[in-house]
């Protein structure tokens, strides 16, 4: 594709040739990461949000993160259901991250069954005024049937308005395989790519957005509880290329040019 633009185009008088390449290739990383911000669709009341994703991607951190950011950034009333039943530590963790966050914890230590505690959660969030619920799930890898079926049955009886698939960018083509095999199975809305502080460059968001063909809707950039972003292809083509400077001068160049025309 980028070939076919670059064929035939009139080079900018205050611009390269090897620049406007820049540029050109830039435009389409973007396109292929879908274009544009893909923002939640919370319409239920309360809208549930359930989490997805392997042991250790940051499913917890994020869902803290995000309630934080629906709570300070759009004025919403969020809980925290703890639906992690295979690890103690899990629900513990969940509790102290609502708690940096001031969000409520819903939890039943006790309680193995996933879906009685998600329609309980659901239950108190509507006795206490609560417009989104977020899900926060135990880690499961796709080839473990028994675990894929829980968190298909969850999807199924709770209907979500959006099912996240949370994932560690760092590990690079294995978060591909894993995101297509979790989308085979749950059919989720949206990615969400953390730890893409440092020197991540993300091309795994590049990956994932063209073999799944969801959008990434966030990524997290650091430990902090306020360390998250919604996704901008553009920015990401950015960060990718490592050449934003060379974009916005070409950019700046083609209005320039636009003028004198």
């Amino acid at each position: 594709k980028v070939k076919e633009k670059a064929l035939g185009m009139n080079v900018l008088t205050a611009v390269k040739p090897g620049q406007l390449m820049i540029k050109l290739v830039h435009d389409e990383l973007e396109e292929l990461m879908g274009g544009e911000e893909a923002p939640l669709k919370l319409e239920s009341h309360p809208a549930v949000i359930l989490m997805s994703g392997l042991q250790g991607s940051g499913k917890t951190t994020f869902s803290g993160k995000l309630a934080n950011m629906l709570k300070t950034k759009k004025g919403k009333k969020p809980l925290l259901v703890a639906c992690d039943v295979y690890r103690p530590a899990a629900i513990q963790q969940l509790h102290v991250v609502g708690e940096q966050v001031g969000v409520p914890v819903y939890s039943e230590p006790e309680n193995k069954d996933v879906l009685c505690i998600a329609d309980h959660a659901i239950q108190q969030a509507k006795t206490n005024g609560n417009d989104v619920v977020i899900v926060d799930t135990a880690g499961r890898l796709a080839i473990d049937e028994q675990m894929m079926n829980e968190i298909s049955n969850l999807k199924n009886h709770l209907r979500p308005d959006e099912t996240l698939f949370v994932v560690d960018s760092m590990t690079g083509q294995d978060a591909v395989n894993t995101a297509k095999e979790f989308n085979d199975r749950l059919d989720f809305n949206g990615v969400v790519l953390t730890k893409l502080d440092g020197d991540t460059r993300g091309g795994a968001a590049l990956s994932i957005r063209t073999v799944v063909t969801k959008p990434i809707k966030f990524i997290g950039t650091g430990e902090k509880m306020d360390a998250i972003d919604v996704f901008h292809p553009a920015r990401m083509a950015d960060r990718i290329l490592g050449m934003g400077d060379v974009v916005s001068l070409v950019e700046r160049a083609q209005e320039q040019f636009d003028l004198e025309e």
